[in-house]
């Protein structure tokens, strides 16, 4: 099988050790490109479309996780996604985790009998997609194991936060955590956004996040946490992209493809959308701007707009 590779490892030796032991256990592959971080991985693999990604856990700036999860969601819709494996120093958390979500994964320094189990496992995978006999979206699957290992890593370990404390002027502002209407990364701060005032934070998004009520504040994008509470609608553009209109607030914020799950009860997937279409007719009203509909010949719309859900007629 000619089969194509990324490898994405910090450590020059180590990519060189893996690529060679590689070589030996699977001929056939053809490495495409080697990088050192996370950032130029996601950029060569959205570039090259290798069939295999070896990505190390730890890199400078982004780590391999991180880097797994922004691929995923810029992968383009239809394309199937690469087979991913994690490249580990030995983690007894890291491996239980792997193990428990049926992640390939390789320990350095890489040994041959376990990378020729991991090579005989992607050869398996990637056989069964040409077949046409993979058991469902490669895709999906990644998003759902990526899910649970980031809840494993954000577990939160205090109690919830009451106040944010931000600076404004020489002064600091006590801001109520049920206040908040979103969180926003933004380079070295976290714009804190309520429903009349726009704080700045130097606490990143990734140590502010298990400090916040999971049931309260939801991740719905690697930048963003949002109250939910404070979600007014979910709309889906033309490309299939969820976005949230909040309460308050004009702008509209993307959700990405690893958390649109969260959403799946009030709009569905855009083949369901599809084929809910074709089975329940609908007509859009001249002045209707915001997806609302209107049931066709008296039968009711099951849900493809979230107007139609709370039995809104269009304006």
């Amino acid at each position: 099988m000619n089969a194509t590779a990324l490898i994405a490892e910090d450590e020059p030796l180590l990519a060189q050790a893996l690529a060679a032991e590689l070589a030996r256990a699977w001929p056939a592959l053809q490495v495409l490109a080697t990088v050192g971080d996370g950032a130029s991985a996601v950029t060569q693999a959205l570039a090259l479309k290798p069939d295999v990604l070896f990505f190390d856990i730890r890199m400078p700036g982004q780590t391999g996780l991180e880097a797994a999860v922004e691929l995923a969601d810029e992968w383009p819709e239809g394309d199937n996604f690469p087979a991913l494996v994690f490249v580990t120093a030995y983690d007894q958390y890291a491996v239980q985790a792997f193990e428990a979500q049926a992640v390939d994964y390789v320990l350095k320094p890489v040994q041959a009998a376990r990378l020729q189990k991991t090579v005989a496992k992607l050869q398996q995978q990637l056989a069964q997609r040409t077949q046409g006999s993979a058991d469902s979206n490669p895709l999906e699957a990644t998003l759902d194991q990526l899910r649970h290992l980031l809840a494993g890593t954000a577990a939160a370990t205090q109690p919830a936060l009451k106040v944010i404390q931000a600076s404004v002027g020489t002064a600091i502002r006590m801001v109520p955590v049920d206040e908040v209407s979103y969180f926003e990364a933004a380079d070295k701060y976290v714009r804190v956004l309520t429903a009349d005032h726009e704080y700045l934070i130097r606490t990143p998004l990734k140590e502010l996040l298990p400090q916040l009520d999971a049931q309260a504040f939801w991740q719905v994008h690697r930048g963003t946490v949002v109250r939910a509470a404070a979600i007014d609608s979910v709309t889906r553009d033309e490309a299939g992209k969820l976005h949230l209109a909040l309460k308050g607030h004009g702008e509209k914020l993307p959700v990405s493809r690893l958390y649109a799950h969260l959403f799946r009860a009030m709009y569905p997937s855009a083949p369901r959308a599809a084929a809910w279409q074709r089975a329940w007719p609908i007509r859009l009203p001249p002045r209707c701007g915001r997806g609302q509909c209107q049931p066709d010949r008296g039968r009711s719309c099951p849900a493809i707009h979230r107007c139609c859900a709370a039995g809104v007629a269009p304006a």
